[in-house]
């Protein structure tokens, strides 16, 4: 059955999203906002004490000699004080860059390096010429030492999240302050965030799954945010204690949950469950109905659209590539847009896309407004079902990893000649990262290791294969589907 969009909400005094804290606070100040369960224990904050937290982080940002258009790197965990500053960066109207705390100092010198940040917010012993190190704590308690005004021109970028490119440079997508609300209006209108619910916010903040399509469309809606960070061993207890009724996840930590006792205990408040960030098996969606009696909705998006695209929310359920129908604003079409059934290139266009890669906007949307996504896909009526992905792309834990800056850091150690990193299906977290290297003396622990100081966890390879020779065509590119036939193939496991 086909889910009437919801109207849209009031709009903004300002085209901040920071703003609709603000409005909040002053409907209903004493309402819970955030809650934060970590290593302290449980710490909330009402929608007053979120404005002035805010206020606080917006202020100190300015202290710091920011002014609008300023980067500011984020590297921070998914706490109180993290969220009051990104929400506090917005209405500043600096430029914030969040990144993964697990980047190791060469990764995070890159990011900083490439958007040529000011300050880094966050622990680190870096020693970077003209970068100020600042700590989360010390940006509390500055509540009007610092006059704020709010950008209000849409079009200002708001934020740049880094994907690693093809080639293994840092890519960091500009989003406007127009792409973020666009994004919070579609997901509210679609009924993916509302004002009554209350929401599990465990997805990082430095992806902009977290950090938009969960905590900012939360917040826009009014909903009450709780964090979590990774996938507590009590996840469980948190759903029933905090009654949660919101439940947006990738499938890895979907599977992670249906091993969990007395689940369907737990999830007694759920209404909504949503998977995104990486494909969600049809096995894995069957099994998690038939455990909890709650259907697992999945989407589709990326962090050049802010990062939604489809959901299949108020749809029916027509198979694990089905992602469902555009978002309110979004706009679909299959290549030209002239054989829409038949598989093609994924084109969307909407207010949610972003404004290219920094820092010329080079490789963004076209005059017209279309953006080529690089996956493969077709239309039944409005129902998008994907085929394949034109890029590369292995997606771990809902993060996508990209072969050819593994390869480059492979090659680098001096006994590998050549590299090649693929995908392996892994019932765990969806994918995991396989590379085959040449070299007559290579050992692959020492290569690992070497690996290990230049590349996050999650883009490590869970194994590494010596092999004499590359399989080549004639160009001399490698072949990597007889790579990947080399690779143990297991059929999709039967939950």
């Amino acid at each position: 059955m086909a889910q009437t969009d919801l109207p849209a909400p009031p709009p903004l005094a300002e085209p901040n999203l920071a703003a609709a804290i603000r409005i909040h606070a002053q409907q209903r100040p004493t309402a819970t906002a955030l809650v934060e369960i970590g290593a302290d224990g449980r710490q909330s904050w009402t929608w007053a004490e979120f404005e002035q937290a805010v206020t606080e982080r917006a202020s100190a940002l300015v202290q710091l000699g920011l002014v609008a258009g300023h980067r500011v790197v984020v590297q921070a965990r998914p706490t109180l004080d993290a969220v009051a500053t990104w929400f506090g960066a917005l209405r500043a109207g600096v430029v914030a860059v969040p990144v993964n705390p697990g980047k190791t100092p060469h990764e995070l010198t890159r990011v900083v390096e490439h958007c040529g940040a000011r300050v880094l917010i966050g622990e680190s012993d870096l020693d970077l010429p003209g970068v100020r190190i600042v700590a989360l704590t010390e940006l509390a308690g500055h509540a009007g030492d610092a006059p704020i005004a709010s950008p209000q021109d849409p079009e200002a970028v708001a934020a740049v999240i880094y994907t690693s490119g093809t080639s293994g440079n840092p890519k960091g997508a500009m989003l406007s302050h127009r792409a973020l609300l666009a994004h919070c209006t579609g997901a509210f209108r679609r009924g993916l965030a509302r004002r009554e619910a209350t929401v599990l916010c465990g997805m990082p903040l430095f992806h902009v799954f977290g950090l938009n399509a969960v905590l900012g469309a939360g917040v826009f809606a009014g909903s009450t945010m709780v964090l979590v960070e990774g996938i507590p061993d009590d996840l469980g207890e948190i759903l029933k204690a905090e009654q949660i009724t919101h439940l947006p996840l990738i499938p890895s930590v979907l599977y992670r949950l249906t091993l969990a006792p007395d689940l369907a205990d737990s999830c007694r408040s759920l209404q909504t469950v949503t998977s995104g960030a990486a494909p969600l098996p049809a096995a894995l969606a069957s099994h998690w109905l038939r455990q909890t009696g709650i259907p697992v909705h999945q989407g589709y998006g990326l962090t050049e659209a802010a990062p939604g695209v489809t959901n299949t929310l108020g749809t029916d359920w027509l198979g694990s590539n089905h992602v469902g129908r555009a978002l309110p604003g979004v706009e679909i079409r299959i290549g030209d847009g002239s054989e829409p059934t038949e598989p093609g290139e994924v084109m969307i266009r909407g207010n949610n896309l972003f404004s290219g890669y920094w820092p010329d906007g080079s490789e963004g949307p076209a005059d017209d407004g279309w953006f080529a996504t690089g996956d493969v896909g077709y239309l039944m009526g409005e129902d998008l079902f994907l085929v394949d992905r034109v890029r590369e792309v292995i997606i771990v834990s809902g993060f996508n990893v990209y072969p050819a800056e593994i390869e480059e850091v492979l090659e680098q150690h001096p006994d590998v000649v050549a590299a090649a990193v693929v995908g392996q299906a892994d019932e765990h977290t969806g994918e995991r990262v396989v590379a085959f290297v040449t070299g007559d003396s290579v050992e692959p622990s020492a290569v690992l290791a070497f690996a290990s100081a230049r590349l996050a966890r999650y883009k490590m390879p869970a194994e590494l294969l010596v092999i004499k020779a590359m399989p080549r065509t004639a160009s001399g590119k490698i072949r990597k589907n007889l790579l990947r036939d080399l690779l143990d193939r297991t059929d999709e496991e039967d939950f």
